[in-house]
């Protein structure tokens, strides 16, 4: 019974994202032209193959930006909490941080970021 408030706004969510989606598929306009479902790029007339190859190294540098972002958000609670936390606390951030840095160390170390710098960008 005490998971009864988290089950029901989960099913309250459910009802509302599905009656949403149906509200709209049912009363928005369905007319449609060669203008209207032309792809529009920022105002930008789009150009060539859309399935032309593109670096890998942008999919990488990407998934490595999440997954440093998301550990830097760790550090919030600790920042607040740090006085009730006391030196365990403290201990426990010190081994987060250095995990982190033996990360950020490894990528650089196996050129997966390479901060020579070519024409003042990344590489």
């Amino acid at each position: 019974m005490t998971y009864l408030p988290i089950i029901f706004l989960f099913v309250a969510v459910a009802a509302f994202v599905f009656a949403t989606i149906g509200i709209t598929h049912l009363l928005g306009p369905k007319r449609s032209s060669v203008q209207k479902d032309a792809a529009f790029e920022c105002g930008v007339p789009s150009e060539g193959d859309a399935r032309s190859p593109f670096s890998v190294k942008y999919c990488v540098i990407a998934i490595l930006f999440v997954l440093f972002d998301v550990e830097v958000i760790f550090f919030y609670p600790w920042a607040v909490n740090f006085r009730a936390l006391g030196w365990t606390g403290l201990v426990e951030v010190v081994v987060f941080t250095c995990g982190v840095l033996t990360a950020f160390v490894y990528l650089v170390k196996h050129r997966v970021i390479d901060f020579e710098k070519t024409d003042g960008r990344i590489k």
